[in-house]
């Protein structure tokens, strides 16, 4: 029958045939020779620690992970857990990115639901340093054990998941969106918030217009809530322990109003996106604005100015476009989404603006070398409409060109969908 080595039998070996003995191997480990002893000679052997374990690999000369396969059954000696010895273990298993190691203990700690609350809080304590990725496993076993369907644990640990792949991959954030947004209402406040954000911010850069506006309309009703709770208790007085989000809360409520907003105007609905509109444009009325605050406040004046060039032009004001492209000009964050809307506009009331789109080409050619999902949204928008310009004014092989270049790029980026009809561009082509 073949051996089945185990940490104990592996570093024996080594010792056996480097000739060391306890005391000059105690020497150059760093390791009592007493304490050594009893981890390989003592019935039952002590436990070795994860520090003891990189000793003993280090003046061995091994790399750092050598025995930590091994290790993970010394973490479930006579097959119970001990969190004291795991811990640390899983901790340096992040370190050197040993992932099988992690899931091989998750795995095993599963077994007695009883430790669902302790991984919890290891994946918050990577999650608080910063290491939202790190912490992810955890998460993920805590969403597969958790017995409690409605615990608010599960319900974080569904959101957390859900953030750290936000806009990396706009497929896998979607499918984490359904799976999600059924706990968000189980989430402290703080969190409900950036989490109906993300979700809505999600939907934005997938044109799925209806779901935009659903959570928009659910975003700045729980700010507003949130809001007029924390007036009422100021004014009697009353404490409010109010864990802060990651935003102002004067961010969360103009983005509500913006979200809305755009989706109606997407769906054409343009007097009601227009009311929705006013609801951003001057919050300073706002109560309690910090630096951060004000900031928020003077952003949304600025996209509620672009904005109602983009109704206006939307609705054939054409002699608007002179005063929209100086404010592009003063503003070129704005440039980008403002040529698709000029674009758009052409589009719907036959203006021409070739000369806009000379100037500004070799900008909008940039945008298809980002890897930022928002750029390569604006700048496939931007090839959609101008395929349809060219049609529209006749030039057949330019729009046949442009169309080319929208579907080819659109397959290199094969994690991409394209966000607009590309049957609406083969009925042009006929």
């Amino acid at each position: 029958m073949k051996h089945t080595p185990t940490i104990r039998s592996k570093i024996e070996t080594e010792l056996k045939q480097r000739g060391y003995t306890f005391s000059s191997f105690s020497k150059i480990s760093g390791i009592n020779r007493g304490t050594f002893s009893t981890m390989l000679n003592s019935n039952p052997p002590k436990p070795i620690s994860v520090r003891q374990m990189d000793l003993i690999t280090q003046a061995l000369g091994y790399p750092d992970d050598w025995l930590y396969e091994l290790y993970i059954d010394e973490c479930f000696y006579e097959g119970k857990g001990h969190w004291k010895r795991i811990k640390p273990f899983l901790l340096r298993c992040v370190e050197l990115e040993r992932q099988d190691c992690i899931q091989k203990v998750l795995w095993r700690l599963s077994e007695d639901l009883s430790y669902v609350p302790t991984i919890f809080e290891l994946g918050e304590e990577l999650h608080s340093e910063g290491r939202e990725k790190e912490a992810i496993p955890f998460y993920e076993c805590v969403i597969e054990n958790e017995k409690y369907r409605h615990s608010e644990r599960l319900a974080i640990s569904q959101y957390k998941r859900f953030k750290a792949y936000t806009m990396s991959d706009l497929e896998k954030s979607l499918e984490l969106v359904l799976e999600f947004t059924p706990y968000r209402n189980l989430l402290p406040e703080h969190y409900q918030l950036e989490a109906i954000y993300k979700v809505t911010n999600i939907y934005f850069h997938l044109h799925k217009w209806d779901e935009v506006e659903k959570y928009g309309y659910e975003l700045k009703k729980l700010a507003n809530v949130i809001y007029m709770d924390q007036q009422i208790r100021k004014e009697k007085r009353r404490a409010y322990n109010w864990s802060r989000a990651e935003r102002h809360l004067v961010f969360y409520y103009g983005y509500g109003f913006l979200s809305v907003s755009t989706a109606l105007q997407k769906k054409e609905f343009i007097k009601e996106a227009r009311a929705e509109l006013e609801g951003y444009a001057d919050l300073s009325w706002f109560k309690g604005l910090d630096l951060e605050g004000e900031a928020d406040v003077e952003q949304f004046r600025l996209w509620a100015k672009a904005n109602s060039y983009t109704l206006d032009l939307l609705l054939g004001n054409r002699d608007i476009l002179p005063e929209y492209l100086t404010f592009l000009e003063n503003h070129p964050e704005e440039i980008s989404s403002g040529l698709i809307t000029i674009l758009e506009a052409a589009n719907k009331h036959n203006f021409d603006v070739d000369s806009i789109i000379d100037k500004y080409s070799e900008q909008i050619k940039r945008l298809q070398e980002s890897d930022d999902v928002k750029q390569l949204t604006y700048y496939y928008c931007y090839m959609y409409q101008l395929a349809i310009y060219h049609y529209r004014r006749g030039r057949i092989l330019k729009g046949q060109e442009d169309t080319l270049n929208y579907l080819s790029l659109s397959e290199q980026r094969n994690w991409f969908k394209p966000p607009v009809s590309i049957e609406v561009l083969q009925d042009h082509m006929q």
